[in-house]
């Protein structure tokens, strides 16, 4: 899996107005948990989270990209906006 690759699925599942998708591997090489995958960083603003909760969102990220470990993600911090918020 790739940031280019997240970014499409979310693309595809959610029509952000925004999305930045930023690749964190680098930062946890030596971690045990880099071996199992890459370390990704999600910002995002969408109608689609008009509200809902924090938790609901983030639900709404992950269901989007399905299964992480089958894709090689081993970690996703997700910051999640309805198109009216502040960031």
């Amino acid at each position: 899996m790739s940031a280019a690759a997240i970014e499409s699925r979310l693309r595809a599942a959610l029509a952000p107005s925004a999305i930045e998708v930023a690749d964190d591997s680098h930062l946890h090489a030596g971690h045990a948990g880099a071996r199992e995958g890459g370390h990704y960083t999600v910002t995002l603003r969408s109608d689609r989270f008009t509200g809902l909760s924090r938790l609901q969102r983030h639900r709404l990220v992950y269901d989007s990209l399905g299964p992480l470990a089958a894709l090689g993600v081993h970690a996703l911090a997700v910051r999640a906006y309805a198109a009216d918020e502040e960031s």
